[in-house]
């Protein structure tokens, strides 16, 4: 997870920007402390952080790496009980699996228009190799196949927005991604006074679904249909210099930026278009990437696969587009 914490540190100093350390931070599942100490120590935002564990002997070890750190306080606590007179800038749920039972206290614990971070690994859940588990921790039911994970973080974002309403609360996606073995989301907390739109949450009904296909084992979800990303924030992302693995930090971040601001839910394959529509190769992906921009249309490499294409475009318009290439591709064989 070097690389994730990486992006973490990125992410905490596009958010906060230029200034003094100000912040504050809590950590609900610290662990021995990595991730919230390299937030503190690199991220330039914070002044104190908070890293809680009840495990005693990481909380050993947490104790004795948050004495090394200005700022870093290591406290013996249950992640599922709010702080006393706790209330942070950032709060970050990074458990051994679901996040759930986590989110009612670290919701209340963070200040207004302030930053929750949340992953969730439990992705046999998510993915849908567990649908009757998925159904009952999270309410949803779950996408299978190659798209899964994307799935698995919209039924993360989906959940977290009906906790957030539950108790008062709005989210707004800064950063969300699948990646590996888990997902993670950074959403900002607003307060919720009864007058804003119904969060863009809702089923996926592939009988009338107008994007990459998803199977016919639906519906699924209901799932978050709304943005992963905000493209002002993404924008400014920068693998950092103290980065573990920063050519991967800045390729990932670089796929991040390509589909900032094409707020449609999955993506297309080359691959996989050529076998639905029984193409006799894949288009490649920059031509196809390149001739939806020419037709109009927002079109980008996801970070949800590396040849993966995210698209405002329909079905249909992909689809033809596919083919085109395929057909201009097959004639200039024949003609070489």
């Amino acid at each position: 997870m070097a690389a994730d914490r990486d992006l973490a540190v990125a992410f905490v100093r596009a958010w906060a920007g230029p200034g003094p350390p100000v912040r504050s931070g809590w950590e609900v599942t610290a662990a021995t402390g990595v991730r919230g100490l390299r937030l503190l120590h690199e991220g330039g935002a914070f002044r104190e952080f908070l890293l809680t564990e009840t495990n005693p002997a990481a909380y050993g070890v947490l104790e004795e790496n948050a004495k090394r750190f200005p700022g870093g306080i290591a406290r013996r606590a249950d992640g599922r009980v709010r702080p006393e007179g706790g209330e942070f800038d950032y709060v970050d749920v990074d458990p051994y699996g679901t996040p759930v039972p986590f989110l009612p206290a670290a919701i209340r614990s963070v200040r207004p228009s302030g930053v929750l971070a949340v992953t969730a690994t439990d992705m046999m859940v998510l993915a849908g190799v567990q649908r009757g588990a998925s159904e009952s921790r999270y309410g949803a039911r779950p996408v299978r196949g190659r798209l899964a994970p994307e799935g698995g973080l919209r039924i993360l974002l989906a959940h977290l927005a009906r906790t957030a309403r539950d108790l008062d609360r709005r989210i707004a996606p800064l950063l969300a991604y699948a990646k590996d073995h888990y997902v993670r989301a950074y959403v900002r907390l607003d307060p919720s006074d009864g007058t804003a739109p119904p969060d863009p949450i809702g089923p996926v009904d592939p009988g009338t679904w107008d994007g990459p296909d998803v199977g016919d084992r639906g519906p699924y979800g209901p799932l978050w249909l709304g943005p992963l990303e905000d493209p002002e924030l993404v924008a400014a992302l920068r693998a950092p210099p103290e980065a573990a693995r920063e050519r991967e930090v800045r390729g990932f971040i670089e796929r991040l930026q390509d589909e900032a601001g094409i707020d449609r839910p999955f993506y297309y394959e080359p691959n996989r278009l050529a076998a639905l529509l029984g193409l006799r190769s894949p288009p490649a992906v920059a031509a196809l990437r390149d001739a939806l921009r020419a037709r109009g249309y927002r079109a980008g490499r996801t970070h949800a696969r590396p040849e993966g294409i995210r698209t405002d475009a329909p079905r249909g318009v992909v689809e033809a587009t596919a083919r085109t290439l395929a057909a201009q591709s097959q004639n200039a064989r024949v003609r070489a």
